[in-house]
């Protein structure tokens, strides 16, 4: 639909640098499956302590981060029907998280009599983040565009929509329930994490961040339940202990389980959603399952190149993949600018057929997708301005040049295309005047 709306050229140029900023992200995401399987193992992030051989940490980390990869390559060639199964595996290990933790969640507030580790003073609480780098205006700005990333990826699904049963009126409703769900389940989960957390004694503490906020808040979730039911001290850790070790394996599993995805749907929607004398014939070629097999493995094939060179190039490489780490931060925001822009357009061609209308208003439409994409600017511009306050001006210059660099390519492998078209073309009509 893009492309009928844009035109092949910005459409395959906008596509590109989204596939670069998934494969960079699945290079950056594989080495975390290992740091579950260690702390699932042991209770702790234990890596920095593997060998394989002679190999240190950081080099054996990188040997299965590529054996592991290669290996769910393998596996999802072998047709959609394996990645829907293993997918539905992580997606099991999810759920049954979720109802864990909500079930262990309730009992603790039962336990509390309902009373809250977080309390709650409304309204305040509802429009005054605990967090004190979240009062002011920009943050609340930024948080809003850190939830609008929290859907960031779902766009991918649109590469299995064509195995949907009735997927014109099934898959627009699927993924509008999806998001409604996923919104709700927030609210749900960060109003019942209160029961056993309380921001400034859980995590104004050392050693937690981003990373992991999940062990962390098991945890701590595990040491309350145990306090609450007169386990001791030595009970309240030894549970602890092992709702951390829990909610790493089911994390674990999540994680397995959504590899298989990745690894083919992002390939599958640029590689068989653009034309195929873009490529050489073997690349967009399905093998006897009805995946595009070459792609997948050329693709396992740069993955694993980028894991060697980060892996055991020591510190230049490290310093090459940071480069593409910066370069790749501008370069996954800007395709969701290009969609969300692009959708007026698509709105406005009345000649697409629209099997499933959801913004019917034209004032609605437009209104929405200005909102979104001054949100994602102000995405853009932050990260531009908080380079410039630190004095990162290094940094900043390659976060521009990503989207330019990649854009770039893209740019020349169309051209590439256009001039193989018009060759192709040209022949055609000499070989038909010849026969007449």
């Amino acid at each position: 639909m893009v492309i009928k709306v844009t035109g092949n050229k910005w459409a395959f140029i906008g596509g590109f640098v989204w596939i670069a900023s998934w494969i960079i992200l699945i290079v950056s995401t594989v080495s975390k499956i290992w740091i579950m399987l260690s702390t699932t193992i042991s209770g702790a992030d234990q890596t920095s302590q593997w060998r394989l051989g002679g190999f240190n940490s950081t080099e054996t980390i990188g040997l299965l981060s590529i054996g592991f990869f290669c290996i769910v390559t393998f596996v999802a060639t072998k047709g959609l029907t394996k990645v829907a199964k293993l997918a539905a595996v992580g997606g099991i290990a999810a759920v049954v998280l979720t109802i864990f933790f909500c079930v262990a969640s309730l009992v603790l507030l039962a336990k509390n009599g309902f009373q809250l580790a977080e309390p709650i003073n409304l309204p305040t609480s509802l429009l005054k983040s605990p967090r004190s780098s979240y009062q002011s205006l920009s943050s609340i700005v930024s948080f809003l565009i850190f939830a609008i990333y929290a859907y960031a990826g779902i766009e991918a699904l649109g590469g299995v929509s064509d195995k949907m049963k009735n997927s014109k009126r099934n898959f627009p409703l699927a993924m509008a329930l999806g998001a409604f769900l996923i919104t709700m389940i927030y609210a749900l989960f960060i109003f019942l994490w209160g029961a056993s957390a309380n921001w400034s004694k859980v995590f104004n503490g050392s050693g937690v961040n981003l990373g992991n906020t999940t062990y962390v808040l098991m945890s701590n979730l595990g040491y309350s339940l145990g306090q609450q039911f007169s386990l001791g001290t030595a009970g309240a850790q030894t549970l602890s202990f092992w709702f951390a070790r829990f909610g790493s394996f089911a994390m674990l599993i999540s994680y397995l389980g959504s590899f298989f995805v990745i690894v083919y749907m992002p390939i599958k929607s640029f590689i068989l959603g653009t034309p195929k004398e873009l490529w050489p014939k073997a690349l967009p070629k399905l093998n006897t399952y009805g995946m595009p097999a070459n792609a997948m493995w050329l693709q396992a094939g740069v993955v694993s190149v980028l894991i060697a060179l980060t892996s055991f190039g020591g510190k230049s490489a490290v310093s090459f993949y940071n480069v593409l780490t910066l370069m790749d931060n501008l370069s996954s925001t800007l395709p969701y600018l290009f969609l969300v822009t692009a959708f007026p357009f698509f709105k406005a061609n009345t000649t697409l057929e629209r099997p499933f209308v959801f913004y019917k208003r034209k004032w609605v439409y437009i209104t929405v997708t200005i909102v979104v994409d001054l949100l994602l600017m102000i995405g853009v511009a932050s990260t531009a301005i908080s380079a410039i306050s630190e004095s990162q001006y290094w940094n900043l210059t390659l976060e521009l040049i990503g989207p330019l660099f990649f854009g770039m390519v893209g740019y020349v492998l169309f051209r590439l295309y256009r001039k193989r078209s018009a060759r192709t073309l040209a022949d055609a009509e000499i070989s038909g005047d010849f026969n007449k």
